[in-house]
């Protein structure tokens, strides 16, 4: 399905691809959860990585049982956010980055869902978003629930390394309702309300959330991800809200790239990004120094390989 000139990439899915006995008549085509899932609705969030590592055969498995076009978001391990807080969580990172490499093309924005205690601390995060933008330069979002993430100097900070602030239902905060940080990506996470997890939007609620999509211009992409599942009310609800946006599962990806002031200073980027030669210098100092407040979407794009583009730097081979 193509979309209007201009218009974003909607993508409306569920946390996880269960189907419900009740709302198995949408999914009337053969096949496994996925499969059938897949053949309606243009992506899942993958909350299972959140507690437990899989294979990146296991990633590969779920892509090639899905169709051209769909994508998945991963939400990143508790390790890192609950566990380490963010601090010293390189090694973790890179380790989930090589499992998500399964997914290949499919591998939508990755999700950093981060406790309601852990208070914004400037030099954690920088540090650990420089981190992450030194291996990974594809799309991300950050779903913060303590209150001191919500301050315009926050949002700044997320604008300028290009990671989008979740619109979570229900709010933590006011203004945790409405997406925020880099505007070419919004993310909207619907856990149900006012029962969490439990509750089903109504049909007022997913007619004013249809609107808010139909608003949102500047977005390259817009994620709608329903986590209200304990109940089996997600699948219904996006089924509904695919049924009013016109979401279907396009072949054609949402313009999410990061762009620079030409395509020189893209690949040049790229290039030392990938090589390493900028791993000392923050991205604050290269704004500073280009002009540039983005990165590129896929650090391999400066690469001669024909191998399909990767958003993150692999590590060499050990030797054995």
């Amino acid at each position: 399905m193509s979309r209007p000139i201009g218009a974003p990439d909607v993508r409306i899915g569920t946390a996880g691809w269960s189907i419900p006995r009740a709302a198995a008549g949408r999914f009337d085509s053969p096949g496994t959860h996925l499969q059938r899932y897949s053949c309606r609705l243009n992506c899942a969030e993958i909350n299972s990585s959140f507690y437990r590592p899989h294979a990146a055969s296991t990633y590969a498995k779920w892509r090639d049982s899905t169709p051209a076009g769909f994508q998945f978001a991963v939400k990143i391990p508790k390790t890192i956010t609950h566990e380490l807080k963010l601090r010293a969580a390189r090694e973790a990172f890179d380790a989930f980055l090589a499992q998500t490499d399964g997914l290949a093309d499919k591998r939508g924005p990755l999700l950093l869902q981060l406790p309601p205690s852990l208070a914004f601390e400037s030099r954690v995060v920088t540090r650990f978003f420089n981190e992450v933008r030194r291996v990974y330069a594809g799309p991300m979002v950050c779903e913060p629930r303590h209150a001191t993430w919500f301050a315009p100097l926050v949002a700044s900070l997320l604008e300028r390394y290009a990671i989008s602030r979740v619109g979570a239902d229900p709010p933590p905060v006011p203004d945790a309702s409405t997406p925020a940080g880099w505007a070419r990506l919004a993310y909207f996470r619907l856990h149900g309300s006012p029962r969490t997890y439990w509750s089903r939007y109504d049909e007022n609620a997913i007619a004013t959330l249809a609107a808010t999509i139909g608003k949102m211009s500047i977005a390259g992409q817009v994620w709608c991800v329903f986590d209200n599942t304990a109940s089996g009310a997600a699948i219904e609800n996006a089924c509904d809200l695919r049924d009013r946006v016109g979401a279907g599962a396009s072949q054609e990806s949402g313009d999410v790239t990061m762009p620079f002031k030409s395509q020189a200073q893209r690949r040049k980027f790229a290039q030392l990004l990938v090589e390493g030669k900028i791993s000392d210098q923050t991205f604050e100092e290269w704004n500073r120094e280009t002009g540039s407040k983005k990165l590129p979407e896929r650090v391999g794009s400066a690469t001669k390989s024909k191998k399909a583009p990767s958003a993150r730097k692999r590590p060499a081979a050990k030797k054995k």
